[in-house]
């Protein structure tokens, strides 16, 4: 069977939806930007595919689209979404169509514009309110509401795990630290594809915050206060983002030279109210599919959708802090929804490559009870 290759991986900076760099350039630039960058010296002729996860447009193939401005007009393209998993499931749909040698060269990612998404109205009790347009993808119930993932994910994982708000913003703290770390170390350099705005070149994530601190954390209100003991606030809770991610996967057949190797992934599905636990599930069912252990890895990635999600998911499975999120997250670098699970993956290659290789695990939970993992392997230079 063919192996699924990493042969280019890079992302946008993440911007700050609706303030941000990146408010006015919409996810149909994004997706062109990143797509054009990840078939750049390839044979675009034997390029298979274009899959994109998305999940704020709605309707269209952005994957398409961007194949067809970047001359990619071969490959047909697809949207993937599974919410917050959706620019992974990108990635694994590419990665098994090479394995199952259906296809050889396929540009893979998700694209994310939260600030140029369509919006529409809302009417939460006596107030209307207007959001992007997200579809739920659980029926709304009191223990776990369809549109409200504070409760659903963030608060449920906290209480089940019997995190504090302490624990939560010590480790949002942590994400800003760690994030903050690596721009200032450069080590999003070789990840990170610059993109021209109307706002001028963006080329650093500008969501993590260089002065946040326990106090300033602490000071931050509950976003449900009429619950008892609420623990999630928007600082231990990811933003709301911009961004886009894409990688070109190939068969290990076309030898081109690798970056890495999709060695294996999974998802799983949990009742809608566990959805912040079920990286827990998915992580054991990856590692177990690509044969090794826990102890092998030296790198993971656990989306921060909420701080309490990789905290329950690190106690569950006893990992070692130190390995897990070692650039920051969700809290920090922040949430483009459908682009995360690509952007995760991208840093986790790049981070392995610069520790000189290794197995890594890229997981994260999504809307309505879903959780999703990949195992990206990095071989010594």
């Amino acid at each position: 069977m063919p192996e699924a290759v990493i042969v280019s991986a890079l992302r946008t900076p993440i911007g700050t939806a609706r303030k941000g760099t990146l408010r006015d350039t919409n996810a149909f630039d994004l997706a062109a930007h990143v797509v054009g960058a990840a078939a750049e010296g390839l044979e675009r002729s034997a390029i298979d595919d274009v899959v994109l996860g998305e999940g704020r447009y709605g309707g269209g193939v952005l994957a398409r689209h961007a194949a067809v401005v970047t001359g990619l007009t071969g490959a047909p393209g697809v949207a993937q979404n599974r919410h917050c998993a959706a620019g992974m499931a990108a990635v694994q749909s590419a990665a098994g169509s090479i394995r199952a040698g259906m296809d050889e060269l396929v540009i893979a990612g998700g694209v994310n514009s939260d600030s140029t998404a369509p919006r529409v109205r809302f009417r939460v009790g006596e107030d209307e309110w207007i959001d992007p347009w997200v579809s739920p993808s659980h029926p709304d119930r009191p223990d776990a509401p369809a549109m409200d993932m504070s409760i659903t994910v963030g608060w449920n994982a906290a209480v089940r795990a019997g995190l504090t708000r302490a624990d939560l913003d010590a480790w949002a703290l942590r994400s800003h630290r760690n994030a903050i770390a690596a721009i200032d170390e450069g080590r999003f350099k070789e990840e990170i594809l610059p993109i021209q705005t109307p706002h001028g070149l963006f080329d650093t994530d500008e969501h993590p915050r260089r002065d946040t601190s326990l106090e300033k954390l602490g000071s931050l209100k509950v976003l449900h206060p009429e619950i008892e003991g609420f623990s999630i606030t928007a600082g231990n809770a990811s933003g709301a983002n911009d961004g886009a991610a894409a990688l070109a996967i190939a068969s290990d057949r076309l030898g081109l030279p690798a970056l890495g190797y999709i060695r294996a992934w999974a998802s799983v599905g949990v009742d809608p109210a566990e959805t912040g636990l079920a990286p827990i599930e998915a992580i054991t069912k990856v590692v177990r599919r690509a044969g090794i252990s826990l102890s092998q890895v030296s790198v993971i990635e656990i989306n921060e959708a909420f701080a309490s999600v990789p905290i329950a998911t690190i106690r569950a499975l006893d990992i070692d802090e130190a390995k897990v999120n070692v650039s920051g997250s969700g809290c920090s670098l922040g949430h483009p929804v459908a682009a995360t699970g690509a952007r995760m993956i991208v840093t986790l290659v790049h981070e392995l490559r610069r520790r000189g290789g290794g197995f890594g695990i890229a997981a994260l939970c999504a809307g309505g009870g879903m959780g999703s993992a990949t195992v990206i392997e990095v071989p010594a230079p």
